[in-house]
């Protein structure tokens, strides 16, 4: 049998591949246990920089495997009261989403859990939530508006209609979209540009950036300010 997800290490950067293309790389407990096991590994190699997920075959990944939902322990796939977001947030290394293909709700929000994405010409993304009658629960209700303002995530969630990866970029959804055959080969591109710098800056830089989904702009200016005071006063010391 097949591993249900794949990982590659080279350069400082882990590739990471869902890999049941049979199934659209639908999640099921299996596979989500493989793919938080390959987050917790790059969050403890120190050679490892920056990680990049993406699907096998023609689909990202289409969601939870319907037939798995009745049989399968999807939340707490490893039985350690760990979910995707908490894994996903535990790993203090930046993780690109290279979106090779149709993304659907739970792949949908997979991809909204990752630091940035960069999406294939084929690449198309759709809240299908409300159409399947599962409730979300690894963000979708607050990332997706996050990443593209509320008008539009609720277009895109109450009518669940796919959007094209052109107009995921227009929307801010993607930063780049690149031809099929160049995906790989930008986002590792771009996962070496992160792995040539400074780590401790790197996270520091990170920190900074997402303090703000926790604060307001003053607080999180402040916050900021603080550091580099902090980072002056180190400085003189030397």
């Amino acid at each position: 049998m097949d591993k249900t997800v794949l990982i590659e290490k080279e350069n400082g950067i882990a590739l990471i591949t869902l890999n049941r293309p049979d199934r659209r790389n639908a999640l099921n407990q299996d596979l989500l246990t493989n793919l938080y096991n390959c987050i917790d590994d790059v969050a403890a190699d120190i050679n490892i920089k920056a990680a990049i997920i993406t699907g096998a075959g023609t689909a990202f990944c289409s969601g939870l495997d319907l037939k798995a939902i009745a049989t399968d322990n999807l939340m707490d796939p490893r039985g350690d009261g760990k979910d995707l977001v908490d894994v996903l947030a535990a790993c203090k290394k930046p993780i690109i989403g290279a979106v090779n293909g149709p993304a659907m709700t739970g792949g949908f929000e997979l991809a909204l859990n990752c630091d940035f994405l960069i999406a294939s010409e084929q690449a198309s993304f759709a809240d299908t939530h409300v159409k399947m009658g599962i409730h979300p629960g690894w963000g979708m209700s607050q990332l997706l508006q996050e990443a593209v303002g509320r008008r539009m995530a609720k277009q895109m969630s109450l009518t669940c209609q796919f959007i094209s990866a052109q107009e995921a970029l227009r929307a801010g959804l993607v930063n780049e979209v690149v031809p099929a055959d160049r995906l790989l080969a930008r986002a590792k591109e771009l996962a070496g540009f992160i792995a040539q710098l400074n780590p401790d800056m790197l996270q520091t830089m990170r920190d900074l950036i997402e303090y703000r989904d926790r604060s307001t702009l003053e607080e999180a200016l402040a916050h900021e300010r603080r550091g580099f005071m902090m980072f002056l006063e180190k400085a003189w010391k030397k």
